[in-house]
């Protein structure tokens, strides 16, 4: 007989559809469906189940195991009764680790003790990282020997592309410049946005932000979390002004707002860069690294937390602390264009050691397991 297994699909939908947790789910859903003709064979059925629309008794009583691919600290996104055998992938627990940056209020602070406690009960946690592993034992006290590091990995979409006009249909399209330095994501305070703008205008050369939240204008301006968003499009509102005025200070030193890129367009634009720079505070994997990697876009990332894991020695590293730093490896990749060349050849090598397909067989034997 068949073992069952629930895999929750509500990131999918939402708010988390275009972000870190959604693209997560999307890709793992993906490869565990490849993965799925195996399992069958050792008697594991793998459901996708928006667990949102079902009552929970019901949807879980037919289940032998249910995965939550998302955990948030301060919303209850965990039930505390949980009928069959539980999995969740936690994958960072940053506001933790810099509570003086996340402040959760009195609410979240109330549902974060339940989330902590409900916790108690999972079977087995996945998270990205050894970083993010010794990051949950210390700060959710959860048990080492039950919490399993499964490493992401680039979508087969981002690879090197030789068709040139294609790339050129792209820069027209979001008006990139010729030479630019690349940033995808989020603008937490984790991120260092403010960090990297200065170290763009050390050295400058525009900086280019993809990223839905960078170009929001619908955001609560006052919260706490959100001032270096403010202080983000405040300099971009002082970059529009100087292009008027200045088409040289265009040319060197300004800030370029895309909002959100369709994937098909975001490789291409990987290519276009000229050097990706992930000068983050703190990361819990790095994903837009190896995505730059795979597409032969040379790296200059922080040399804290999670990242030096993910890159090994194949990327420029820098103290994220010191702008100066973050300026001088941004330069050296920028004018050394041997430094240029030696990084994106180590960094198709390195990407080559991720894959979705690990991914899901490290999922796959976490459930097998927490079955045995």
């Amino acid at each position: 007989m068949s073992v069952k297994i629930a895999f929750d699909v509500s990131p999918l939908s939402g708010g988390h559809a275009v972000r870190g947790v959604g693209a997560y789910t999307k890709r793992l859903v993906q490869a565990l469906e490849q993965e799925s003709k195996r399992a069958r064979e050792q008697e594991l059925k793998i459901d996708f189940v928006d667990f949102r629309h079902t009552t929970y008794n019901i949807q879980h009583t037919t289940y032998t195991v249910a995965h939550y691919p998302y955990f948030d600290l301060f919303f209850l996104t965990l039930p505390l009764r949980k009928p069959t055998k539980t999995i969740v992938t936690i994958h960072d627990v940053i506001p933790l680790v810099f509570p003086e940056h996340y402040p959760p209020g009195i609410k979240g602070k109330l549902k974060f003790q339940v989330q902590k406690f409900s916790l108690r009960s999972v079977d087995a946690v996945i998270t990205d990282s050894q970083n993010s592993k010794k990051d949950i034992v210390k700060y959710l006290s959860y048990p080492e020997e039950k919490i399993f590091v499964v490493y992401l990995a680039p979508a087969a979409i981002f690879k090197p592309i030789t068709n040139h006009q294609s790339l050129i249909t792209i820069s027209k399209k979001y008006h990139l410049p010729q030479e630019f330095i690349l940033y995808v994501g989020d603008v937490n305070w984790n991120k260092n946005t403010p960090g990297l703008v200065k170290a763009c205008e050390k050295v400058k050369i525009p900086l280019v932000i993809v990223g839905k939240q960078a170009a929001e204008k619908n955001f609560d301006r006052s919260h706490p979390e959100n001032q270096d968003l403010v202080w983000l499009q405040e300099k971009y509102q002082s970059s529009i002004i100087n292009h008027k005025q200045s088409l040289l200070l265009r040319n060197q030193s300004s800030i370029f707002l895309t909002g959100f890129v369709p994937e098909e367009d975001l490789v291409k634009i990987y290519n276009l860069a000229t050097v990706y720079c992930q000068p983050s505070f703190y990361e819990g994997f790095g994903l837009p690294v190896l995505e730059a990697m795979a597409c032969g876009c040379p790296t200059v990332v922080a040399k804290t937390s999670s990242l030096p894991e993910i890159c090994g020695s194949v990327a420029i590293m820098v103290d994220p602390y010191r702008e100066d730093d973050i300026a001088e490896g941004l330069d050296k990749v920028m004018q050394d264009q041997k430094t240029r060349d030696t990084l994106i050849k180590r960094g198709l090598v390195q990407v080559k050691k991720f894959s979705w397909g690990k991914t899901a067989k490290g999922v796959v034997d976490v459930y097998k397991k927490v079955l045995s």
